[in-house]
């Protein structure tokens, strides 16, 4: 076996090892017994089928999703930015998302409609990143520079913040409280249905990026070079940035703001294995996804029976991981 095939092999292990630990622990008295009752076809207990089946693996599957897809977006844009410190919020993405779901909890629509709340995320997100583009177009002259688009989403991020501190200012002590677990991050709402949408959402997306992946390599050696070898620069900039984009939006949408996935999962796997893109993409995705599910299991166990916030418990462990790699990093 090849030396990439083997660390794909160990990161799939990975993942599946963290999801069977995310499926069988939790606050109630459903175990890995009663898993393996279930996958053995014996007739687990109708209670801990229930839960294993409608709770803990949609959830676990939606973990999956959303950690893969942070990661590669993380990914993309350490690529398309040329810094390996981008993460996937840098570009004011998460910012709109947030303005469209607190807009649908102070309409009061959120508790009517609950499918309303996502919704208006994504929304919230699309239009987030089209503000984005237009002003980095427009102040590029049609062309699509990294530094202008940088600081068109630190601009567009900085004005949907104040817009969203506005919004809370006008909400009662409840719908204060459920807009700010929303974009704490948490993957509570998990259901099968969801979880195909977003599959469904993310696919296309996702097969766009992982395409991009010598164009990428090419962008490491410099735009002019990359230019030369065949790469249309121009193009892969848009199409990396919409196709990125796209996913952060369908991510935060389901699960809310949950940080540092897409910032530190990309940077521990260039550094421990190399930035061949052909390689970092697939295995930043699988990596994403093993680090959410032990995550989001971490937010279902540690004070169990209360629950915390995922995106709480990805910064908790993120700050300290990224300093380390930061410090690693900088003593090669």
């Amino acid at each position: 076996m090849s030396p990439y095939g083997y660390r794909m092999g160990l990161l799939a292990a990975g993942v599946v090892a963290a999801a069977a630990l995310s499926v069988s622990v939790g606050a109630s008295t459903v175990g890995p017994t009663d898993l393996v009752e279930l996958l053995l076809g014996h007739g687990a207990d109708p209670v801990a089928e229930a839960i294993l089946l409608q709770l803990r693996l949609p959830r676990a599957v939606l973990a999956v999703l959303v950690g893969g897809a942070l990661a590669l977006s993380g990914c993309a844009f350490q690529a398309l930015l040329r810094n390996p410190l981008a993460e996937p919020y840098v570009l004011g993405i998460s910012s709109g998302a947030a303005v469209g779901a607190v807009g649908v909890v102070v309409s009061g629509l959120a508790v009517a409609l609950p499918w309303l709340l996502p919704l208006g995320a994504f929304a919230g997100a699309l239009g987030a990143m089209a503000l984005v583009l237009q002003i980095a177009r427009s102040a590029s002259r049609g062309r699509l520079d990294t530094r202008v688009l940088i600081l068109s989403g630190v601009i567009v991020g900085a004005f949907f913040n104040a817009v969203i501190l506005l919004l809370l200012l006008m909400v009662d002590a409840e719908s204060f409280r459920s807009a700010v677990f929303w974009m704490m991050g948490n993957l509570g709402t998990a259901g099968w249905g969801s979880n195909a949408l977003l599959a469904a959402l993310l696919l296309p997306a996702v097969l766009v990026l992982v395409s991009l992946a010598r164009p990428f390599n090419l962008l490491l050696r410099g735009e002019e070079v990359a230019h030369h070898l065949g790469a249309s620069v121009a193009r892969v900039r848009l199409v990396a940035y919409l196709a990125g984009s796209l996913i952060v939006a369908a991510a935060v949408a389901a699960a809310g703001v949950i940080g540092f996935v897409g910032l530190i999962v990309p940077h521990a796997v260039r550094l421990a294995w190399g930035s061949d893109h052909r390689f970092l993409m697939p295995a930043s995705v699988l990596a994403g996804a093993a680090f959410l599910l032990l995550a989001d299991t971490a937010a279902r166990v540690v004070v169990a029976p209360v629950e915390l916030p995922t995106g709480v418990v990805t910064a908790v462990v993120g700050v300290p991981c990224f300093a380390a790699l930061l410090i690693r990093g900088g003593r090669r």
